[in-house]
């Protein structure tokens, strides 16, 4: 914090949305009621038009707020309880429900008192000004803010305390009253950008180049009519999956904050306002849905749809049960696949296929035993918003490397079909695929198994020379299998 105290021992009253919270209690609830209670969206026009004040009240009733997870503004919540402990009077004024208000100062600790919304009476802006000069007189508080709808609160009082402000505010406020002190600063533009390149999740649309895999396993991946289609299906798919991604981590924004690592992700820190992931989801699947439109088959469109569904369904519900979670995520994975060849007009063959659901349904078991093995040595039995427990490890250990190795027994029955004689004028080099595969499968699983592997596999694999070693080299076999004799 950079401070010039107050002159005199004034009480110095906090905001809270954006403030002592790096993130914003209504929004926090919006997005609560869309994770825990999605049939009851319909209602929030109406209890908007009665009011904010009885929006925050419905939305109270309904959604339960974890306070010990939620992004605090260090800096301010030290400052309150360093004041406390000196005696000096500190009071939490926002416009924030009174419920979630007294919910969040109990956790907080150090204020004296908590003035929030009734229900009736939305407290910002000028009303909260009006009952701070009431209650203290003009001049006799300080006041910690954070935006421009502070600015009659800062006039009323004494002093001005701003929270991580941009220079115009800052200008803005120190033209009408004092500013005593500042906590934090702004997000550059190259942070933000750095934040919204990790919440659309730009690493992961490497898993989009599976649209790809029908042209390469048909040997038309160089004619360039049907690379245009392929690269143009490949766009709509980077544009919806980070909408999804969106999505999925409104929805599971608490199950995020009680994970070592995911807690850090945009949106869970508060690096991100949630509202601007409200908005910006509908707008990706709505572009990406326009892309394909302009080039691509009526049947991508139907795949693209089922590819959006079955996320939504997945985000909402699928995720919390057992074993339908990781089918769900190996389908999607499949789905790429189907929606490539159907982009193209190549439809995949079942070898392709039931090789990519088993191969992926193996990497769905590794990320479920990797959040788990996180958790051994914690007070917490189960994972946050999922429907595993940390006994469920040796289980995960014994499915995910079965599946990974089913995968390689269906590529070995693949390799013997007549499907590979027609295709390929060395068929045999291709038995060399086998030892790579169950290579590379057990060498992750041995990676997770010590620890040594990051959250996400794809991620880990994107990251690993010896992945792409193993990728190169299958890619160098299929080319010497096709070549001319």
């Amino acid at each position: 914090m950079t401070s010039t105290d107050s002159p005199r021992d004034l009480p110095l009253c906090v905001d809270l949305d954006g403030t002592l919270l790096r993130t914003d209690s209504l929004h926090e609830l919006a997005v609560g009621l869309l994770a825990q209670r999605p049939l009851d969206l319909w209602k929030l026009p109406g209890w908007l038009l009665r009011g904010r004040a009885h929006l925050k009240a419905r939305l109270t009733e309904r959604v339960q707020l974890s306070a010990e997870r939620l992004p605090y503004r260090t800096e301010v919540a030290d400052e309150v309880r360093a004041r406390a402990d000196a005696g000096r009077a500190t009071l939490l004024v926002t416009a924030a429900d009174q419920s979630v208000a007294d919910q969040i100062a109990a956790h907080v600790g150090g204020f004296s008192e908590v003035l929030g919304s009734d229900g009736t009476e939305n407290l910002k802006g000028k009303r909260k000004a009006s009952a701070l000069v009431e209650r203290f007189g003009r001049g006799g508080f300080a006041y910690v803010g954070d935006s421009r709808a502070d600015l009659p609160v800062w006039e009323a009082a004494e002093g001005a305390h701003l929270a991580a402000p941009s220079a115009r505010l800052q200008q803005r406020v120190a033209a009408r009253v004092p500013v005593r002190g500042t906590f934090g600063r702004a997000a550059t533009w190259g942070e933000q950008l750095s934040a919204w390149r990790r919440e659309l999740r730009v690493h992961q649309w490497a898993k989009n180049l599976l649209l790809f895999l029908p042209l390469f396993a048909s040997h038309q991946l160089f004619e360039p009519r049907l690379l245009v289609l392929a690269a143009l299906a490949f766009a709509s798919f980077c544009l919806v999956s980070s909408g999804v991604y969106l999505l999925n981590d409104l929805v599971d924004l608490d199950a995020d904050r009680a994970h070592p690592s995911k807690r850090l992700r945009p949106f869970a820190s508060g690096d991100l306002p949630l509202w601007s992931g409200v908005a910006l989801a509908p707008a990706l699947v709505l572009a990406a849905f326009g892309l394909a439109a302009a080039g691509l088959p009526r049947d991508f469109l139907g795949v693209l749809g089922v590819y959006v569904a079955a996320n939504v369904a997945y985000s909402l519900v699928l995720k919390r049960i057992a074993v339908a979670d990781v089918l769900l995520l190996a389908a999607l994975y499949v789905l790429r696949v189907v929606a490539g060849g159907v982009a193209v007009g190549v439809p995949p063959s079942p070898w392709l296929l039931g090789f990519c659901l088993f191969f992926f349904l193996n990497l769905a078991f590794l990320k479920r035993y990797q959040e788990l093995q996180r958790m051994q040595g914690t007070a917490e039995p189960r994972a946050a918003g999922r429907g595993y427990r940390t006994s469920d490890l040796d289980l995960l250990r014994s499915l995910g490397p079965s599946a990974g190795y089913l995968a390689v027994a269906v590529l070995a029955l693949y390799i013997q079909s007549q499907a590979v004689a027609e295709l390929y004028a060395r068929p045999w080099l291709l038995w060399l695929a086998a030892p790579l595969a169950i290579f590379w499968i057990t060498r992750v699983w041995l990676f997770a198994h010590r620890g040594d592997m990051d959250d996400d596999p794809v991620l880990f694999a994107l990251r690993d020379r010896t992945s792409w070693a193993v990728a190169i080299a299958g890619g160098v076999l299929a080319a010497f299998a096709a070549a001319p004799l």
